[in-house]
């Protein structure tokens, strides 16, 4: 008799993984970049880790679940750990993640969503912090092939206000560069 073992990875793992991606570079962010501007305009670097953490937040409150307090945000590194710890508390039950409604793009799940949506937020605003704090990130393959899958899924509603431009570059442009081009970013903006 054979036992076959599932490896698939659950949503609270595949969660855990771009939530430490995102946790690495602002452990290495220094203490005075924190208000440094960053590729989003109108906001630093501590700005952008409150907004990661506040659009999750509003994610699972409107569904209904309860994140407790949010963390302070004066050592956005620290908040963004407690965070990142209530968020896998409550994936931990799969029945979080398997919440159903009828999202922007049709009928959905909070597990698909927050990796579809807030999953590619957390890559993108890797890359802004990362950039705005001097660091040169680079994405994996299949980090780009994420992005690049939600940046097709989005259509045009990537560039509804408020959210990313269009941006030109060059058609010889390396991955990276079309792919920070489509967000509204260039991969030269530090």
């Amino acid at each position: 008799m054979t036992t076959s073992t599932d490896t698939t990875p659950t949503i609270a793992d595949q969660y855990a993984e771009l939530a430490t991606g995102l946790g690495a570079v602002l452990d290495t962010v220094d203490a005075d970049a924190w208000a440094a501007a960053s590729p989003c305009p109108g906001w630093t670097v501590r700005d952008v880790v409150g907004h990661v953490i506040g659009t999750q937040r509003d994610f699972f409150g409107g569904h209904d679940v309860d994140l407790g307090a949010s963390p302070d945000l004066d050592d956005p590194a620290s908040a963004w750990r407690a965070h990142r710890e209530k968020v896998e508390s409550v994936l931990a039950d799969p029945q979080v993640a398997e919440l159903t409604f009828d999202g922007h793009f049709g009928p959905t799940t909070v597990g698909e969503t927050l990796l579809r949506f807030y999953g590619f937020d957390m890559i993108a605003h890797r890359w802004d912090v990362a950039s705005a704090a001097g660091l040169d990130l680079r994405f994996t393959d299949d980090e780009l092939t994420q992005m690049e899958t939600a940046a097709d899924g989005f259509g045009d509603a990537l560039y509804s206000e408020g959210v990313c431009e269009r941006i030109d570059i060059p058609d010889d442009a390396d991955r990276q560069t079309r792919l920070l081009a489509r967000l509204g970013r260039r991969s030269d903006q530090r």
